[in-house]
């Protein structure tokens, strides 16, 4: 078995450590420590800032906050360093979030935070230099990872949703249940993916190129899978958003344009199911990854069903069928999926 597949494989896993960290004590108290931080400080801005994956976990993270009425943004962590340093000050809480801890950006970003930040970091290392400069840290427990994103992407996305439930006061024993069978069906579905998987590669085809298209939380997971294409197999891959695509790409589409769609349950379900219905009226071909029963077929579009309802968990379970294609695609091109050409797990140079 490769490395890469074998990291897919400890998803479950990772997720079930992460959610017992935060249902005992020293995780509990993290959260609480954050929330207390919150209210006796009076914030004026909350930002969330990442590189890669982190970056497109902060997209989710502020989602979620502004979906429950408390005002976060976002920023690339490269361009806050440089562009936009000044916003930062005492009254600003910011979520530095890094797998590693040791992004190039994220350690410059501690050199030069300016005085009076209260930064939280968001990690999988507990000894990484974010986790020793934060003022607090949230930990995921995915455990050691060489490849490209897999486990650390859910367990920290799963991190920043139960960060955001507990602020809103929303982290109850009914999100725990749906966290553990979130981790119970990727782990039933990872026992019997291979025929699914084998008919998505042959129902897409050559991929001189790919579409990603999500809406709402899902986009941090398009934007995840664009990554991993381009990264783990070198396939040119471009996240949109679902209004965006709308207003200038769709355009591009025609017979051979290869999309993957991400339609959750949710506010914006039936926006995401004409879309892909749309696509394949105009000849391209859509792979489906949806929690919710779908009334059409196509011929230019293909189904791959995912069972959690919740908007949030379907970001982390949807992108595992995206791996799991990733990985058999680089097989059947002779390759492993995952290593790096001119870089490492770990960007050390800017």
């Amino acid at each position: 078995m490769n490395k890469f597949l074998k990291e897919i494989l400890e998803q479950p896993d990772a997720l079930e450590k992460t959610l017992k960290y935060y249902t005992e004590d020293e995780g509990a108290g993290a959260l609480e420590r954050i929330k207390e931080t919150l209210r006796e400080r009076h914030f004026e801005q909350i930002l969330f800032t990442g590189m890669g994956s982190s970056y497109f976990t902060s997209f989710a993270a502020a989602g979620l906050f502004g979906g429950n009425g408390i005002s976060a943004s976002l920023v690339n962590t490269s361009e806050l360093l440089h562009y936009q340093l000044p916003r930062l000050g005492e009254k600003t809480l910011l979520f530095c979030i890094s797998q590693s801890g040791e992004s190039y950006e994220i350690v410059e970003l501690m050199k030069k935070m300016p005085q009076g930040v209260f930064c939280v970091g968001i990690t999988n290392e507990r000894n990484s230099t974010l986790a020793q400069k934060a003022d607090a840290v949230l930990l995921s427990k995915a455990g050691p990872e060489e490849m490209t994103s897999t486990k650390t992407y859910i367990s920290i996305l799963l991190v920043v949703y139960i960060m955001g439930w507990y602020l809103a006061g929303q982290w109850n024993r009914q999100k725990i249940e749906s966290v553990k069978l979130l981790a119970g069906f990727i782990r039933e579905d990872l026992t019997q993916y291979e025929k699914g998987i084998k008919n998505a590669l042959e129902f897409m085809g050559a991929l001189p190129n790919l579409q990603i298209i999500a809406r709402g939380p899902a986009f941090a997971t398009a934007l995840q899978s664009s990554l991993m294409f381009k990264e783990a197999v070198k396939v040119p891959a471009a996240g949109y958003l679902g209004g965006e695509f709308r207003h200038g790409p769709m355009e591009m589409v025609q017979e051979g344009t290869k999309c993957i769609l991400f339609a959750s349950k949710g506010k914006t379900l039936k926006q995401s199911l004409k879309m892909a219905q749309d696509i394949a009226g105009f000849g391209g071909r859509v792979l489906l990854i949806t929690n919710a029963p779908v009334d059409f077929s196509h011929e230019n579009i293909m189904i791959m069903p995912v069972r959690s309802a919740d908007e949030y968990l379907f970001s982390i379970e949807s992108v595992v069928p995206v791996q799991l294609f990733i990985d058999m695609f680089a097989k059947e091109k002779g390759f492993e999926a995952g290593s790096f050409s001119h870089g490492a797990k770990v960007t050390t140079v800017e």
